[in-house]
């Protein structure tokens, strides 16, 4: 396979880095721009560039001798939402113009089923609306049109919806399954736990990405879902990880309503990590169709569901006392469980 030189944006965050590891082991030159430092062993075999994506002082740099960007970098749905909307949006159109004007031959998206909004049946395509829940979902929605109107002008532009992604280095809201898990609680769902819900691994997502960039042009200049092909329901999902912590503990339904009426509440005071894409969604079915990308470009995603969460897990226990105490908004700390810490001693 022909080396070529990739741009990622958000190299130093969950997504990034599993990308850089995943295209250095297949001989791929890289370059990290993002604001957070890059602070991984990878760092003396990429070239970094520190700085705010919508910095384009920055960008004759970053751009220089790049074949492929994959665009990584936004704001998380735990920031300001007007950072939310100016990274996504305003940094998404930034990225675009420097990539047209460097001759770049692909730009490579990264969405996500938020913008879908809280859906009313399923497995969702590709072409179903597009209704972004809060700032998040919407902003999504609005770079997504950006991408669509640079693709109009002549780039090849792939976009992709990835189900939540998994996987070594992902803290954020998955971290709070984790904690309970080692620490020998039970773990609440909302609602039976009985929902189908798909996940997916980071690895199979980095999978997504290199067909996008090596497949034929006319092929991948579109917009692909991203999931797991393999996932049952929320409940033997999140079982599974309680199994292998090993203390005999399980998952606990609680009433759904009164749940969501009082996460409401947490979020409003803000005591709680989760917002209302996550809650409102948790106990209903969730899941995307992936027929497209899998026909045709032959995404074949190797984990399942519980794979995923298991091979996530393990990553925590082997990094447990060297992961930051310190909460923040990042996908790679955890989040401030708030109101949430006290439910340890319930459950």
């Amino acid at each position: 396979m022909t080396s070529m030189k990739f741009l990622v944006t958000g190299g130093a965050g969950f997504m990034g880095i599993n990308l850089i590891r995943h295209l250095l082991a297949r001989g791929h030159a890289v370059t990290s721009l993002d604001l957070a430092p890059f602070d991984y062993p990878e760092a003396d075999r990429i070239r970094v560039i520190t700085g705010d994506i919508r910095d384009t002082a920055l960008h004759d740099a970053a751009f220089d001798g790049i074949d492929v960007v994959v665009h990584c970098a936004a704001a998380l749905p735990l920031a300001a939402p007007e950072e939310i909307t100016s990274s996504i949006t305003e940094g998404t159109r930034a990225l675009l113009a420097s990539a047209e004007k460097h001759g770049v031959s692909r730009f490579i998206h990264t969405s996500s089923t938020a913008v879908y909004g809280i859906p009313d049946h399923h497995p969702l395509v590709e072409e179903d609306p597009l209704i972004g829940v809060g700032p998040y979902g919407k902003a999504k929605v609005r770079a997504e049109a950006i991408c669509a109107e640079f693709r109009g002008r002549g780039m090849c532009v792939p976009v992709l919806r990835p189900k939540s992604f998994i996987g070594p280095e992902r803290l954020g809201v998955f971290e709070l399954l984790y904690d309970f898990a080692y620490g020998g609680h039970n773990f609440p769902v909302l609602g039976s736990g009985n929902n189908l819900y798909q996940l997916l691994d980071v690895e199979d997502l980095c999978q997504a990405v290199h067909l996008c960039a090596t497949r034929e042009a006319a092929a991948v200049n579109d917009t692909f879902n991203v999931g797991a092909a393999r996932f049952g329901t929320l409940r033997e999902s999140f079982q599974a990880v309680l199994d292998r912590a090993g203390h005999g503990k399980r998952v606990v339904a609680l009433p759904a309503a009164p749940a969501i009426w009082t996460l409401r509440a947490l979020e409003t005071l803000h005591l709680s990590p989760l917002y209302k894409w996550v809650y409102e969604t948790a106990g209903k079915d969730s899941f995307v169709s992936i027929d497209k990308i899998t026909r045709r470009l032959g995404f074949a995603p190797e984990y399942s569901n519980e794979e995923a969460l298991i091979r996530n897990y393990d990553w925590y226990v082997a990094n447990h006392d060297s992961i930051s105490q310190a909460s923040g908004v990042t996908h790679r700390v955890p989040w401030k469980k708030g109101a949430l810490a006290l439910a340890r001693l319930v459950f």
